[in-house]
């Protein structure tokens, strides 16, 4: 079944122009170019997923067309193989300078170029994947918090700073991105709180409490549907911010280390970003009077490990803070 990746196959000699046609027509969409004006011409009217470019060509050569296209931001994304003669390799660097991503020798083997066009193909599927899940994320982050009238931009400050006291307790980096990625979904599940809790502007009474402290167990319902791993911490984070060390917290009262470390990070975060910014009800409060107060809260409230680390890297939560407006 022929694939809907469309290929621009780049050549001056049309035989050779046939002999990747032969390899790659039951695959994928094919789109051919005679020199390297035509190319860019192709690329740009086309947009193809990746594209297979002779480096010897009359005029413009496969140097040049390949800086082209990574120079102009509409096709500066999209993959080049260079398709070469054998004694053209001594270029080899050149041509990963101007921006390609592989080479494939002529006289050409059909399994190599099928393989080759299909490995770098499944990395812009990884990438195609990888940007939705970002998408989906931030769209659940702000779900979360679509009938709050009080956050803002809370969210992404708060991301930034768990981020950032992630990477100081030692996290590795791409556990950070994982951080970064899931932190804005902690309140998801106030999308399942009855808008009358959710915006009250008054003290809870007994009987709403319950129903708003239902959002971390809501959120995880929602966010555990997925053996994702940045989905998986994200469900965690959700059920589990509200957490305290001293296992006075909520949902289920856990103590210490027993909450996991990734809610612990996101409860300093997530305390400090609402004590220090400005909302309808309160102006922001001092830098003194907030690091006081989650100082306080140290031992109860907070893992004081994870909050001694945050307070060494005030001058960088301030500096995200700023980046914010805030």
């Amino acid at each position: 079944m022929k694939d809907s990746y469309k290929v621009l196959l780049v050549d001056d000699e049309p035989n050779n122009l046939k002999v990747l046609q032969q390899i790659l027509k039951d695959h994928f969409q094919l789109i051919f170019a005679i020199n390297g004006e035509k190319a860019l011409a192709a690329a740009r009217e086309h947009l193809p997923d990746i594209i297979l470019l002779d480096i010897m060509m009359p005029g413009m050569d496969g140097y040049q067309v390949c800086a082209q296209l990574k120079a102009d931001p509409l096709t500066a994304k999209i993959p080049v193989i260079f398709v070469t003669a054998m004694g053209e390799m001594e270029n080899e660097a050149r041509g990963f300078d101007a921006g390609a991503v592989d080479y494939i020798q002529k006289p050409v083997s059909g399994p190599i170029v099928l393989r080759r066009v299909q490995t770098h193909l499944s990395l812009v599927r990884v990438e195609e994947l990888d940007n939705l899940a970002r998408a989906a994320i931030e769209m659940l982050g702000d779900a979360g918090h679509y009938n709050d009238p009080y956050t803002g931009d809370h969210i992404w400050r708060m991301a930034a700073y768990s981020a950032a006291l992630a990477r100081a307790a030692g996290w590795t980096a791409s556990q950070v991105t994982m951080m970064e990625l899931a932190a804005p979904t902690h309140d998801t599940g106030k999308i399942g709180i009855p808008h009358g809790i959710l915006k009250a502007a008054r003290a809870l009474n007994a009987e709403e409490w319950p129903i708003m402290k239902s959002h971390s167990q809501i959120g995880y319902d929602i966010l555990s549907k997925t053996d994702n791993p940045v989905f998986k911490m994200a469900a965690e984070i959700a059920r589990f911010h509200h957490e305290k060390w001293d296992g006075s917290g909520y949902p289920l009262g856990l103590v210490g280390e027993n909450i996991p470390e990734a809610a612990r990070i996101v409860a300093i975060a997530d305390v400090f970003d609402a004590l220090s910014s400005k909302r309808p009800y309160k102006e922001p409060w001092s830098l003194d009077d907030t690091l006081k107060t989650l100082q306080a809260m140290s031992g109860s409230h907070f893992d004081p490990r994870l909050l001694a680390l945050f307070m060494q890297i005030i001058p960088e939560i301030l500096r995200l803070k700023a980046n914010w407006g805030q």
